[in-house]
């Protein structure tokens, strides 16, 4: 299993940029999944600054906290100002928590939504300690049906997140991530990094991200600096 191993964090997110720039950049792309989290911050700062067909893109998440957008934990509140910035401002946004009574009722909406969005020109994925990726935590409920290639769903609610903060989510599911000409998988610290180079030794080894990882429909990269 590839891990393309950076000097810094600063250079870990100029190569995410540059990576994801090219997939937007691909003739017929015209949309992006972009995650939440602390490690793709300074990736969207660089991507802000490219000159890429914004107007023409659109821009959502791989998964949302089932909060108000100008919670400090919500994901389209860090896109917003870390991203679409500048003349990235341009894009379109497409979020995923919406005024349902539920997350479930939001997911349903976004669902549909999604389905005329992709194929997506690019997916970036963070991942947690425990191998979890957008909000498809191990152990959770349906897990098995949201991590099916083949899953009827594009979009699912999440009551329970697996780890803090511990508020329900939205959560695009494999189905979803794999449609997708391009998903980079960017990580950091020796924690993660050794977990994927588990995942490549160990068959039976299968936390969420592994089936992203193991799968040969989607091209990936994971990229990774200390």
């Amino acid at each position: 299993m590839n891990i393309e191993t950076f000097a810094s964090r600063e250079a870990l997110a100029d190569a995410a940029a540059d990576a994801l720039g090219e997939a937007l950049m691909a003739p017929g792309a015209r949309s992006f999944a972009a995650t939440g989290g602390t490690t793709p911050g300074p990736a969207y700062d660089v991507l802000a600054t490219r000159s890429l067909p914004w107007a023409d893109l659109t821009v959502t998440l791989t998964d949302e906290r089932w909060v108000a957008p100008g919670d400090p934990l919500s994901n389209e509140g860090l896109v917003r100002a870390r991203l679409l910035r500048g003349a990235a401002k341009a894009a379109h946004f497409l979020p995923l928590k919406g005024d349902g009574a539920t997350p479930e009722d939001d997911a349903a909406r976004a669902d549909a939504a999604l389905r005329r969005l992709v194929p997506f020109a690019a997916v970036l994925l963070g991942m947690g300690a425990d191998g979890h990726i957008a909000s498809l935590f191990p152990g959770a409920p349906g897990l098995a049906a949201a991590l099916d290639p083949a899953g009827a769903r594009y979009c699912i609610g999440v009551d329970q997140a697996g780890l803090d903060p511990r508020v329900p989510r939205i959560s695009l599911t494999a189905r979803a991530l794999l449609e997708s000409a391009l998903i980079v998988v960017l990580i950091t610290g020796e924690e993660k990094r050794a977990l994927v180079e588990r995942i490549g030794r160990e068959p039976d080894y299968a936390p969420p991200v592994a089936t992203i990882l193991r799968q040969s429909r989607t091209p990936v990269r994971v990229l990774w600096a200390a």
